[in-house]
């Protein structure tokens, strides 16, 4: 549909200024790294700080401006480094933090700043404060933790599920009573109203943001207090035959506490000690949630990560709403974020296709607000078959059936084609599958019209085009297979159309200019005046002229 002038007065970034005046994080692009599955060092098959500290001259190529670690930290990987037992180390398959400080500085060295994943919900059943916990009723850190009477039998106190799908309780017999854990039961739980807890874990973010991280990603940041009176789910209505046993309730008494907006306020205030640092965080972005996590009343949380994109159809109406309604939904001086893949996220690649996901590419690095790109996306790497009986994700094993597992959008980055994919010469955490033509960074760098060398002009052009990082937002069409939407700046316009059908089209834009950047290569330059033609799958970026 075309849209009204009056409806787009809606858009956010109306109030869009110099890139200069505007914090890195939303300059920037954002770059996940799923630490296991980038570059191993040492053979044992598992990716390590090393292994990226290698790799840092690629990332300064692709033109990202951060990177986002998933957890570093010693543990016994039941949850791929979820599962932490010292929130202040670096687990030994990762490396050292002598390792970590070189790579810090190789980053920063190149203009690329570090997030760490921080997990503040749980912890692993083998760090000190949970042994201690156990240990007595009566020990300083037995309230670290949510411990409660069983019904008798012992059956669990009440009827609370974890993502795994068993209850959420364990017995403990050393001391008769259970503990809640919202993940596995080697994943015990936090308790977030003892403000010791959140003291100590306020003082484990100032361990890195004095070593000079540049952020925290905060994990499961909606789900850090749970109902204080342990009161029972409510039944899923929709819950059947098909549904995993995970969603048998509504998550009511244990997801998206009110209480837990003060304690992202909390974690806002430690990371504002230090200057020029970022928090983003893993939370529900409803529209009745989102303003309530960025923070209407106190700043909290900079960046909600926005993974709407990766569920909404790949239709242009489906996707221009869904860009439309987040960006209306935000607070007056909140900063928008666009992800299209993640860890937990099948890859775009296979949910669109290998020629969508240039398309997609393109919507990423021009929407208005901060693009988060996960690592194997810029080769168009897809979901890799994993046999159950090499996977590794606690899903695969405890909710078997359902198609749960994540353990195929965390397969080993793909860098040549050899044995081990040049991720490793030992045996990998996670098979890579096999390898077809023109699927590894190596070949693609060798090729112009590789997905990697588009990704390289996109964030090229990012950086070279103000309207790209801090210009206004106009969508302009979304019918007949095409999505357009227009960004400017201080009478500087660029206008993106993107073809999201397998069909040529021809749509009129009443605009005139020069196509700047194209999935195709052959189109740099070309006049455009008033109606472009798209083959199918195809974008462009068009820089327009007055008049």
């Amino acid at each position: 549909m075309r849209e009204t002038a009056d409806k787009l007065d809606r858009s956010r970034l109306n109030d869009a200024h110099s890139p200069a005046d505007r914090p890195w994080w939303q300059q920037e692009v954002i770059y996940q790294i799923f630490t296991p599955s980038f570059q191993d060092s040492n053979g044992d098959g598992i990716g390590d700080l090393a292994g990226i500290l290698s790799r840092v001259d690629y990332l300064a190529r692709l033109g990202i401006g951060a990177v986002w670690l998933t957890p570093i930290y010693p543990s016994p990987l039941l949850d791929a480094g979820y599962d932490i037992a010292d929130f202040t180390g670096v687990g030994s398959c990762f490396g050292d933090l002598a390792t970590f400080d070189r790579l810090l500085t190789a980053l920063h060295d190149r203009g690329i700043r570090l997030i760490l994943d921080l997990v503040p919900n749980h912890t692993s059943d083998q760090h000190p404060w949970f042994i201690e916990s156990r240990s007595s009723r009566y020990n300083p850190k037995r309230d670290w933790y949510i411990w409660a009477d069983p019904v008798p039998g012992p059956l669990p106190p009440n009827n609370w599920l974890s993502r795994f799908g068993a209850s959420a309780w364990a017995y403990d017999p050393t001391t008769g009573q259970s503990y809640y854990h919202a993940f596995l039961p080697e994943q015990p739980d936090l308790n977030w109203r003892n403000p010791q807890v959140r003291a100590a874990i306020h003082d484990a973010m100032r361990f890195w943001l004095r070593r000079g991280v540049d952020g925290f990603r905060v994990d499961a940041a909606a789900v850090l207090a749970e109902d204080a009176l342990l009161r029972d789910e409510p039944p899923n209505p929709d819950f059947d035959g098909d549904t995993p046993r995970p969603e048998r309730f509504r998550r009511t008494r244990t997801d998206s506490q009110a209480v837990t907006r003060g304690y992202l306020t909390e974690l806002r205030r430690v990371v504002d000690e230090f200057p020029d640092r970022v928090l983003l965080g893993e939370v529900d972005t409803t529209p009745d949630k989102l303003p309530s996590f960025y923070g209407e009343d106190e700043p909290r949380l900079h960046l909600p990560l926005n993974y709407r994109l990766l569920e909404v159809p790949w239709k242009p109406d489906a996707v221009g709403r869904a860009v439309q309604a987040f960006l209306d939904t935000m607070p007056e001086s909140a900063w928008p974020d666009w992800v299209l893949g993640s860890h937990d996220k099948p890859r775009i690649a296979s949910r669109l296709g290998p020629e969508q996901a240039r398309v997609a590419a393109m919507l990423l690095m021009t929407l208005p607000g901060t693009p988060i790109l996960y690592a194997g996306d810029e080769i168009g790497m897809e979901n890799v078959p994993v046999p159950p009986a090499l996977g590794q994700d606690p899903f695969e094993r405890c909710v078997p059936g359902y198609g749960l597992s994540r353990d195929p959008f965390r397969v080993p980055l793909r860098w040549a084609p050899e044995s081990g994919a040049g991720f490793t010469t030992g045996e990998p955490w996670l098979p890579t599958g096999p390898l077809p033509l023109g699927s590894t960074v190596a070949e693609q760098e060798e090729d112009p019209c590789s997905l990697l060398a588009l990704y390289r002009r996109l964030t090229g052009l990012r950086r070279d085009r103000p309207e790209l990082q801090a210009g206004r937002y106009r969508r302009i069409l979304s019918e007949g297979g095409v999505l357009a939407y227009a960004r400017w700046l201080d009478g500087s316009g660029l206008v993106i159309a993107l073809n999201l059908s397998a069909s040529d089209v021809a749509p009129t834009l009443d605009c005139r200019g020069r196509v700047v950047l194209g999935t195709v290569l052959d189109r740099d330059g070309e006049r455009i005046d008033g109606c472009i033609r798209l083959s199918p799958h195809e974008g462009v970026i068009i820089a327009a002229e007055d008049g």
